[in-house]
Order: C-alpha cells, then sequence, then structure tokens
C-alpha cells in the first residue's frame, strides 16, 4: 500500500520589521499578514529509501527555483530525520509553488511544510518554536513561521538581545522564532493585490547580511515611530474594519524605519507600482519584506489598480494577483 500525505500552505506579506535599534533590549520584532494566494501544496510519498525531490509541472518551472526548493526540501527533511532518529525513504511531490526569495516566505513555508508531513507520518509533534528553530526558520521574523501554524494578521515580539546579539536576517541567524504578541483575524472582504515585477536586484544570501550590517543600528526615534504606528493606528484599524486608517499606517511605515532602507535600495519601478496603487484608489500600499513583491489592499477597485499597473510595468513581466486574507494556518488536505 502506497502511503502519501499532502499538505497545502500559504505565503505572507511581511509588512515591515520593528526595532532595529536594540536599546531596549529586543531586536526585530515584526508585523505580518497571511495570504491565501499564492500558495504552496506538497505530497509526501514513501518510498524504499533516500529523500527525493520531483515537481508536478517540471517542464515549466524555472531551474534556480527547482534548485531553491530541493535544497530546502532536503535540508528541512535531513535535520527531522536526524533530530527523531528516523530513517529516510520518502518523496515530496511539489505540486504548487510560488516564487523564491521574492518577498512572500517561501522558505519558511517550503521548510515547515516539509517537517509537518514527516512529522505526521510517523504520528509525532513539536511545538512551533521549536519547529521552526530545528528547520532554520524565524531567526529574525516570526511572521512565517505564525502564518504557517495560525494564519491572520500577526506581529512579533522579536528576539532578547541575549538570544540574539548581532542584527541578521533570518537566513543567517540561529535564533529561536520570537514570541506573537499580537494576532487578530483580517477582514476578509478586504482584497489584496498583489504585484511581483520582473527585476534583476533581488536581495537574498550574502547582500541581505551586509545590508543589515551597513544600517543597523537605526535611530531610536524611527523605532519608537514604527511602534507607535503599529500600536495605535495599525491594529486598531483592523479591529475597526478601518480601511483607511489601516492603508495610512502601512502608507507612513514604507517611509520610516528598516522599510525606508529596503525602499531605497530597490529597483525605480517598485516605487512607480507603489504609488500607481495609491493612485488608482488603493487604501494603502508597500513593499513585502525586500521585495521585489509590491501589495495593495483594497475593498473595490480592484480592476482599475490592476490596469494602472499594467500601464506603469509597461514591457516588463510582471505577474498580478488579486487575493485575500487566510485566517488559518497551513493544512493537510
Amino acid at each position: 500500500m502506497v502511503i502519501q500525505l499532502m499538505i497545502k500552505t500559504p505565503s505572507r506579506l511581511h509588512f515591515t520589521l520593528i526595532d532595529l535599534n536594540g536599546s531596549r533590549g529586543r531586536l526585530d520584532g515584526g508585523v505580518g499578514l497571511t495570504l491565501k494566494e499564492p500558495a504552496l501544496i506538497i505530497k509526501l510519498r514513501k518510498i524504499d529509501q533516500a529523500i527525493k525531490v520531483t515537481f508536478n509541472e517540471d517542464k515549466g518551472l524555472d531551474s534556480n527555483l527547482k534548485k531553491e526548493y530541493s535544497h530546502k526540501i532536503k535540508t528541512s527533511a535531513t535535520n527531522i530525520l536526524q533530530y527523531f532518529n528516523l530513517d529516510p525513504g520518502f518523496e515530496f511531490l511539489v505540486q504548487k509553488t510560488f516564487p523564491p526569495h521574492s518577498g512572500l516566505g517561501s522558505g519558511t513555508q517550503i521548510s515547515l511544510a516539509t517537517a509537518k508531513l514527516l512529522m505526521e507520518f510517523h504520528h509525532l509533534n513539536l511545538e512551533s518554536k521549536a519547529m521552526g528553530q530545528l528547520v532554520g526558520r524565524g531567526g529574525t521574523s516570526g511572521i512565517g513561521v505564525a502564518a504557517f501554524m495560525q494564519g491572520g494578521f500577526i506581529v512579533d515580539g522579536g528576539h532578547k538581545i541575549e538570544d540574539k546579539p548581532e542584527f541578521l536576517p533570518s537566513s543567517a541567524s540561529q535564533a529561536p522564532p520570537p514570541p506573537i504578541i499580537s494576532r487578530h483575524d483580517f477582514p476578509d472582504h478586504w482584497k489584496i493585490i498583489l504585484a511581483i515585477p520582473e527585476i534583476q536586484e533581488k536581495v537574498s544570501g550574502k547582500k541581505e547580511v551586509n545590508i543589515f550590517q551597513k544600517y543597523c543600528h537605526l535611530p531610536l526615534r524611527e523605532v519608537e515611530t514604527v511602534s507607535h504606528l503599529i500600536l495605535m493606528k495599525m491594529i486598531p484599524a483592523i479591529l475597526e474594519h478601518d480601511l483607511d486608517n489601516l492603508g495610512k499606517s502601512i502608507n507612513e511605515i514604507q517611509n520610516i524605519g528598516f522599510k525606508k532602507v529596503e525602499m531605497n535600495l530597490q529597483n525605480e519601478l517598485i516605487t512607480k507600482i507603489i504609488e500607481t496603487m495609491k493612485d488608482a484608489g488603493a487604501a494603502g500600499a508597500g513593499m513585502s519584506s525586500f521585495g521585489p513583491t509590491t501589495y495593495a489592499i483594497t475593498d473595490t477597485n480592484s480592476k482599475n489598480i490592476i490596469k494602472a499597473i499594467q500601464e506603469t510595468v509597461g514591457d516588463t513581466p510582471c505577474y498580478l494577483l488579486t487575493t485575500q486574507a487566510q485566517n488559518r494556518g497551513a493544512q493537510l488536505i
């Protein structure tokens, strides 16, 4: 009998990191939102030996994407099998993907999906912090791990200086996932428009590490302003279903703190797309993580916004998607 399991994970937007100053004794902190689409679907099948990764759409997928997915799946699977002293012998069939290094959190979802499938197969369990640390995720932001586990709108509280003494991205940090200090359902009637232009200047790996080292510590006053916006504008707007003030908080955050650093390092097309979204009627628009994913939040005029984006990008390939928030985590299907 062939034994197989399948999991579907969400993606996520990362609005901003909160504290890259650290003078209050904590680093990082993050704010983000779980998305229904794009989604990742991976099937686990028991085989005789080894760890094998295959792709349902093998011919149409970019070779770098397949390489990235294969590496993360094999690394995560190896970590889980070694931790629990289990034998290999599994095939991971990737049935649905979304692009790595795009600002949607694919690395965390791939790694956690792999871990969850193996633990489900063996009837094992780990709490989210331990699982995230075991597969090397959540070392800077806890948004991706929380999106996988519970979905919704998420704020994490960052890391104690004792646990993480340096400013580093998640890819270079060994710190455990941070505590979640706020989690709320996000209005599912609000539309989220994603625009991902095909640009070459992506930020990841050593380049990302260098950016953290160059620009941190950030001024304390900017960190305090970001915190104030999140606590007294963004969170209340979500709880009161106040789209206008949510949009204003998102727009303000693009120009302050670490998000301002991220924005200033981008191709000018990113800024043009964000301004186009707002001019076309979006309540708020911004860039997720280091991009190139940009997003707009609206409740009515998504077609007008998409048309305006298409006119702005011209001949530059740009993936467009209208989606919504997901108020639950990954699911076995």
